[in-house]
């Protein structure tokens, strides 16, 4: 696999975040130059204490890179190839998406939107507005729900008062969170926010590799009807 990656022009390398710790992070570069500065797409894995980890998200990556997007994936702290110790409620982990987004905007000198899987949408959400160059969100099986609040409650501000758009995909048998409680929420959020609900699938359904060309899609989608016009498509 490994192999295959470097043969899609994958590059690995390490971002320094806070306390010294070192982030293994992957670059997934667009299969075609797009003639439009499309905005990058950073991807935040799903809960570390659970397993979460990059590897995971490699499929949305490389579904993003042949529709023309630069991705980004990268272990948080204390898991995959970085350095450092996961926390349970996601708190130092936001020291980290901050660190790549701030390394990915100087590396790649675009605007970048933010994407979030399952806990790393929260996470992923407190970070949207520490840097202007993140224009915009999609968190995918966000833990809205009233058990996932007592960990993950913290967070939910960070995407209720950004005026960034924000786009919620979730599966209508999530489990944590049900249509409804995120249709509430949505009310409550300032800037343009919607969701997109997948009938009949279950939260980590949801995570996992059958959906991944679906999450691809619509978060491609997303960005393209907020910032202008569709990357070039490149041929498989």
């Amino acid at each position: 696999e490994e192999k295959s990656e470097r043969m899609r022009g994958v590059e690995r390398l390490f971002v320094n975040s806070s306390n010294g710790v070192s982030l293994q992070t992957h670059l997934w570069k667009p299969r075609l130059q797009n003639t439009v500065p499309f905005p990058a797409i950073v991807i935040v894995h799903q809960w570390s204490v659970m397993g979460g980890q990059a590897s995971l998200m490699k499929g949305i990556a490389r579904e993003l890179s042949d529709k023309g997007f630069t991705a980004v994936t990268f272990d948080m702290r204390g898991v995959g190839g970085s350095t450092g110790s996961k926390t349970l409620t996601g708190s130092a982990e936001i020291e980290d998406v901050k660190a790549v987004c701030s390394w990915a905007h100087e590396h790649l000198k675009q605007d970048l939107v933010l994407v979030g899987s399952s806990a790393g949408a929260p996470i992923a959400g407190s970070a949207l507005e520490a840097y202007p160059f993140i224009k915009a969100y999609v968190g995918i099986g966000y833990t809205f729900g009233l058990m996932a609040s007592i960990l993950f409650g913290f967070h939910y501000d960070g995407v209720i008062k950004s005026q960034k758009p924000k786009l919620f995909i979730m599966g209508t048998k999530d489990g944590f969170t049900s249509p409804s409680q995120l249709s509430q929420v949505i009310k409550k959020m300032k800037g343009p926010s919607e969701s997109h609900l997948v009938e009949g699938v279950g939260h980590f359904a949801l995570e996992g590799p059958d959906y991944d060309e679906l999450m691809a899609n619509l978060t491609a989608e997303f960005v393209t009807r907020h910032f202008g016009t569709t990357p070039p498509a490149a041929g498989r």
